[in-house]
């Protein structure tokens, strides 16, 4: 990530370019969800496609699936999210505000964390102090006057907030189904995508007769009553996941995990062309009682280090939950082995809009371009280094004239079934080149008055600003060893 980048400057070149806004804008806003542009939409399907291509298409043993948004309530029952799936929250009677513990205990001082700390039997480690609070909830003690004993103060006013217990506020997005508004009505938005993958566990074996180990791979939204949504789209209300569920045997499970572990690093080094020093993985020190290992893919945003995705092995919980709750089976009969299981889970989960979110940042930079504007020699630029194979539009088609509009526009014809391409003749190519820098375009060609004569065109790269003259029947191929790298 380039070090000139801030969020503020990533959501003004979104909003500027149209990739992504606020949803709701023209009514102030609607917090926690946001809009995808024409630019914004082309890159998140590129996106989606890179990371299903990757993962589904180039292999025989996973497979996908698409689910609906809302399932049955006891699949989220079964889960555990309508018993357990809660943030910790407390409010400041005084100031009015609501804070999920973990982001008012990040803009604490030293002195004030070590005291909640010692009240809560903890380290000051935001995340081990978060799993305290959690625990003592669930054991019912009584730490109702931890924050006001540690003098906690509201971020908001700089004083010393009147704090409310903390208490455990469900995410789960509520809905009805059905003409009455009741209890026996009442249905959820789905909470995550893989929930739905174990639920059709064993009607996919069956109609796809394939044999473990194998995967189920799915992409879709996922709704989460977020507290506090906040940086952009790192933490939203609606989003869209990428999860992939793999069963095996216990016995081969760690091996799957870290066969998982080591595709998922090298999709972000090898395909996105993420930097090592944007990357760091964290393994879990807490795990859950049915959990072998976890660990998290993280990305140094503008606003430091956050998750970006998630290795976890999941044991045989989550089946096992679904076999109690629907009463049935759940289980696999492994000829090879001669054996029946139910069989262990490893599951890769990303965040699309969180990688999007990553994918901006690290592709930000802003350099100096050569210009014959007002006499200078070269003028600021800013550039979005996206990898070409995700960029929202690959390749431009620039005519120097307008006369050439006829040529240019038959060139752009024969490209578009074969790449993300757009025509632009609006002002002078020195802008048009900028305007396709700020949105990340790999490549521009123009196409002049010597295109007329001798078929060729000029291919500028966006990176090394060199330029290449490229004979027009060669170009589709010369474009694709680019692109495809």
């Amino acid at each position: 990530m380039s070090s000139q980048v801030t969020l503020e400057k990533i959501t003004n070149l979104c909003k500027r370019r149209g990739l992504i806004f606020q949803s709701s804008e023209l009514y102030g806003g609607f917090n926690g969800f946001w809009d995808y542009g024409p630019y914004g939409t082309a890159m998140r399907r590129a996106v989606e496609a890179t990371w299903w291509d990757y993962m589904v298409e180039q292999r025989e043993n996973v497979v996908g699936q698409d689910s609906t948004i809302i399932c049955h309530p006891q699949v989220w029952k079964a889960s555990g999210h309508v018993d357990q799936f809660a943030d910790i929250m407390v409010d400041n009677k005084d100031s009015k505000k609501r804070y999920r513990i973990d982001n008012l205990l990040e803009q604490q001082s030293e002195e004030v964390l070590a005291k909640v700390a010692e009240l809560m039997g903890s380290e000051t480690d935001i995340g081990k102090l978060e799993a305290a609070f959690e625990t003592k909830l669930q054991e019912g003690e009584n730490i109702d006057s931890v924050l006001l004993d540690a003098k906690v103060i509201d971020p908001s006013t700089d004083k010393v907030g009147d704090w409310t217990p903390p208490r455990q506020f469900n995410l789960m997005m509520q809905t009805y189904v059905g003409p009455v508004f009741s209890e026996e009505n009442k249905a959820y938005l789905r909470a995550e995508t893989c929930q739905p993958i174990f639920v059709n566990f064993q009607t996919i074996c069956n109609s796809t007769r394939q044999k473990l180990p194998f995967g189920i791979a799915q992409t879709g939204k996922a709704f989460r009553n977020e507290i506090n949504p906040r940086n952009f789209t790192f933490r939203s209300r609606e989003f869209n996941q990428m999860e992939m569920e793999f069963f095996c045997h216990s016995d081969d499970s760690m091996d799957w995990y870290n066969f998982w572990r080591d595709q998922r690093l090298a999709f972000y080094s090898d395909v996105l062309k993420f930097k090592p020093e944007s990357m760091r993985t964290h393994d879990h020190d807490k795990l859950a009682h049915y959990a072998k290992a976890a660990m998290d893919i993280e990305f140094e945003f503008p606003f430091g280090w956050g998750e970006l995705e998630g290795i976890h092995h999941r044991g045989t919980w989550d089946l096992s939950q679904h076999a109690e709750f629907s009463g049935q089976k759940q289980e696999y009969f492994d000829q090879a082995r001669n054996e029946k299981y139910i069989p262990t889970v490893v599951e890769t989960s990303v965040g699309l809009d969180r990688l999007m979110l990553a994918l901006l940042c690290e592709a930000y930079d802003e350099d100096e371009a050569e210009t014959a504007k007002d006499g200078k020699e070269v003028e600021g630029r800013v550039v979005m280094r996206f990898p070409a194979i995700i960029a929202p539009v690959q390749v431009a088609i620039l005519p120097l004239s307008k006369k050439l509009a006829e040529g240019a526009r038959e060139l752009h014809a024969k490209l578009k079934p074969f790449f993300r391409s757009e025509y632009d003749e609006a002002q002078s190519i020195g802008k048009r080149y900028r305007r396709q820098d700020e949105i990340g375009t790999p490549f521009c060609l123009t196409f002049d008055f010597d295109s007329l004569e001798d078929n060729c065109v000029t291919v500028r790269e966006r990176d090394s600003m060199s330029q290449e003259r490229v004979a027009i029947d060669k170009l589709a191929n010369y474009l694709m060893d680019k692109i495809r790298g």
